[in-house]
């Protein structure tokens, strides 16, 4: 454990901000999800609906930085491509 306070203070600190970028990876995920589960049923209006409310929540979470802007970039391209081939 931390010997000194503002060591403690970081700890804190790293510890909150690890949970919330948890939460929010947990829910870009859901979102990707939703688009992929559509696209495999071949619903077109639902998949463009899902991949609507995903892509600005990647964006944010980039923006954030919970993830990498080109891990962003990549995993909006593809799912524009599935969506798109629908």
């Amino acid at each position: 454990m931390a010997n000194h306070k503002q060591a403690e203070k970081r700890y804190r600190q790293s510890e909150k901000r690890r949970t919330n970028n948890m939460v929010q990876k947990s829910a870009m995920r859901t979102k990707i999800k939703a688009v992929r589960k559509a696209a495999d049923e071949n619903d077109a209006a639902a998949a463009k609906k899902a991949l609507e409310e995903a892509l600005p929540f990647i964006d944010k979470t980039a923006g954030k930085g919970v993830i990498h802007k080109n891990t962003a970039a990549r995993t909006k391209s593809r799912l524009v491509n599935l969506v798109g081939k629908l």
